[in-house]
């Protein structure tokens, strides 16, 4: 049925918009016909009688038709007859109806794409688009699919090559120990120990972070106050300050990764602030956790820096006790897995605070 219409949006738009107005004209002669037909026809004898043996009534002088009249700045204005307004009334009804249905029919494929479009933020394989509609909506459709593909493609390939050479890397290193451990020179050797644990250290992140990147983990509901609750109680148990105020209802998230995101968050404000303060508030919109440090800070200007990969500021944090620079670009990884928005911002007495904010499906 779909391909005997017209298969373009305009031509679809215009013979909708012309049906109605013809309709509407119809539906105007119509009601003039049946409300007003009847009137001017001279009124006929009896069943059964003649036209010449009917009684012909008493003459009188036609007494012409006035219609009402209303005062506007002192003239007589002669109002239209109810004919008119029903007319412009059916003509409006039917006019509004199919500007309804042409808005409908042309925003419902711009919507989807839309959709689409921030969903593949989210989830990198969600399901194409269905290619249906008109022409140009299926033109859209099959365009934002091939280029889904081809990004999706494109990611995995990038992840497949990374995790090679970080996965070859390990050989040479290996060897590259063993052969330190022979030197006879300790302060050489301690200090090549160091750089090759510190490469070590970045071969595994990497490996850590493309994994994670490359995830696709299921949709759960999750319990988050009490994911919260066990990791503030194993840091208690390591030694560390760490604190949690607050609650929030189960929420339907991927939980590998938003234990992650939060784990990176949680370490990142030990190391970096010697304790860490856990903020919950929930509400019908979303949920938001805060995590805050007594840290030195991060400048106003380094807020989005610090998020992209092997990124350290040796400003505002301590290159000794610091990572790879991958802790924070691990955890907006994971937040944005879990449909969320990780932002920073500096507390006004001290301290950095991580914002997760998390919607509620």
């Amino acid at each position: 049925m779909t391909r005997l219409l017209p298969d373009t949006i305009f031509s679809r738009l215009f013979l909708l918009v012309l049906a109605a107005i013809v309709i509407s004209h119809l539906m105007t002669f119509v009601l003039l016909l049946g409300v007003y037909g009847d009137r001017h026809r001279p009124p006929g004898p009896p069943p059964g009688i003649s036209a010449a043996d009917s009684p012909r009534p008493p003459q009188r002088p036609p007494t012409p038709y006035r219609r009402p009249t209303i005062e506007i700045a002192g003239h007589s204005v002669r109002t239209p007859p109810p004919a008119f307004w029903i007319g412009l009334i059916s003509q409006l009804v039917a006019l509004s109806l199919a500007a309804w249905l042409g808005a409908r029919m042309l925003a419902r494929p711009i919507q989807k794409l839309g959709q689409a479009a921030a969903e593949l933020g989210v989830d990198l394989n969600r399901p194409p688009i269905t290619e249906t509609g008109t022409a140009e909506a299926r033109q859209a459709a099959r365009v934002f699919n091939r280029m889904q593909q081809r990004i999706r493609l494109n990611v995995e390939e990038r992840g497949r090559f990374l995790a090679a050479v970080s996965h070859d890397l390990r050989t040479p290193l290996t060897r590259m120990k063993l052969r330190v451990e022979r030197m006879q020179d300790d302060a050489l050797r301690d200090k090549l120990k160091e750089d090759m644990a510190e490469m070590a250290a970045m071969l595994n992140a990497t490996l850590s972070y493309l994994r994670d990147e490359a995830s696709n983990e299921a949709w759960q509901m999750m319990d988050v106050t009490a994911l919260l609750e066990s990791m503030a109680e194993d840091e208690a148990d390591a030694g560390h300050d760490v604190s949690l105020s607050g609650s929030a209802r189960p929420l339907l998230t991927r939980p590998l990764a938003l234990r992650r995101c939060l784990s990176n968050l949680l370490q990142n404000a030990l190391r970096y602030g010697q304790c860490a303060h856990i903020v919950v508030s929930d509400n019908a919109q979303g949920l938001q956790i805060e995590v805050r440090d007594h840290g030195p800070g991060i400048p106003e200007d380094k807020m989005e820096t610090v998020f992209e990969p092997f990124v350290r500021l040796e400003d505002s944090r301590n290159r000794a006790t610091g990572g790879v620079g991958l802790g924070l670009a691990i955890a907006r990884e994971a937040a944005s897995q879990c449909g969320g928005t990780l932002s920073l911002e500096n507390a006004a007495t001290g301290g950095l605070i991580a914002r997760l904010m998390l919607r509620r499906a």
